[in-house]
């Protein structure tokens, strides 16, 4: 039996599309038109103040290359705010049929990138893991890895994932190794997993399973020595009340027994509210959900223009148009054929020409991680 995946020839071949799309094509060719076109991808047509983050271009990239057709985006990483992410030129039927994937790669990468910067933005100094990938379809593990990499999260779980990004995953130990060890055993489980994994590996006791997470703490700490890294509490929402405060007491507890090098990592629920109320007691943190879960940026593809007459549905903007990074942070958006804003940036570049990447479109995970991070200081991202 196999799993209900759509595969990668269906996706670059134009057969994941919607249903209209394929009677558009045939209508179209049946009647003899084929009209030059710009289509613009948007999903506010003006700035609102609501900055998003742009990812999925890579894939957007490898949907439409070997094509004849010339297409601009935004870099992945920058932030958005109103008008295009990324613009395609030519004739209509060369791409019609890859609209609903190439929305589908820009809308659903940029959500989830986006729900990372906010996490990440919550807790900039602390070492913030993707542990998201359990919440979604294994087929989009890497996208949601890429998504927390792009947003400058500092690693995630997922080894396939990893595996397809080239970037090595990590985690520590999971209930069900404790539980396998049985109740007053947890030494026992500490131990084995000491002795068992690979020296690069973080020695992290889980230290909430049967017992009180201070005294688990003290115990791990006892028991594994100088070995010993970090403890992680994910006690699961509904039995662990003030969890601030159970990071403090445990925070005192294995400094009252001199090990104030051991830090403290926690997961379960947890987001960027979250995040801020406890970036000074914890050191570093798992998050799952919140970015994994994120709802997908509303992206639309519409025709602006035909033959070089500008046009669109009602609603919609006509013409060709150009997007600015201002030098103090805001996000313009006017006519291609018009002048900028003074000493403002142009965000959309030259992606494909001739069916390649254009030299210097750097697509790169490192790179895009670089543009977050500048972005989001220089709009003031998350800043509260």
């Amino acid at each position: 039996m196999e799993f209900d995946i759509v595969g990668p020839d269906a996706i670059r071949e134009g057969a994941a599309t919607d249903a209209y799309f394929d009677r558009t094509e045939t209508t179209l060719r049946h009647a003899g038109r084929n009209p030059r076109v710009v289509a613009e991808v948007t999903a506010d047509q003006f700035p609102d103040g609501s900055h998003e983050l742009l990812s999925g271009v890579r894939d957007a990239a490898a949907l439409l290359s070997d094509r004849d057709i010339a297409v601009d985006a935004i870099p992945p990483g920058r932030l958005f705010d109103g008008g295009p992410v990324l613009r395609i030129e030519g004739d209509y039927l060369e791409f019609a049929r890859l609209e609903t994937s190439l929305l589908g790669f820009l809308s659903h990468a940029s959500g989830i990138a986006t729900a990372a910067l906010d996490v990440r933005r919550a807790a900039p100094d602390s070492l913030v893991l993707s542990f998201g990938a359990r919440h979604v379809h294994p087929s989009i593990a890497a996208v949601v890895e890429r998504g927390a990499l792009v947003a400058g999260l500092d690693g995630f779980s997922h080894m396939a994932g990893g595996e397809v990004l080239g970037r090595e995953a990590g985690g520590t130990m999971p209930h069900a190794l404790v539980l396998c060890f049985g109740r007053g055993n947890q030494e026992a489980a500490w131990r084995a997993f000491d002795e068992a994994v690979g020296e690069t590996v973080p020695r992290v006791a889980l230290c909430d399973t049967f017992d009180d997470e201070a005294d688990e703490a003290r115990r791990a700490a006892a028991e594994l020595g100088d070995r010993l890294d970090s403890v992680r509490l994910d006690t699961t929402g509904s039995r662990r009340g003030d969890f601030r405060h159970i990071i403090r007491e445990v925070r005192w507890t294995l400094d009252a027994h001199g090990r104030e090098d051991v830090d403290i990592f926690v997961s379960g629920g947890l987001g960027p509210s979250d995040l801020r109320d406890l970036r000074d007691v914890a050191d570093g943190f798992g998050v799952g959900g919140y970015v994994s879960n994120a709802d997908p940026i509303d992206f639309a593809l519409d025709i602006v223009e035909i033959d070089g007459e500008p046009i669109a549905k009602r609603g919609k903007l006509p013409g060709r148009k150009q997007v600015y990074r201002t030098p103090d942070g805001d996000h313009r958006v006017g006519l291609a054929s018009e002048a900028g804003p003074d000493n403002g940036e142009a965000l959309l570049r030259p992606l494909l020409r001739g069916g390649e990447v254009v030299d210097g479109f750097d697509l790169g995970v490192d790179a895009a991680a670089e543009r977050a991070a500048r972005d989001a200081e220089l709009c003031g991202y998350g800043v509260e």
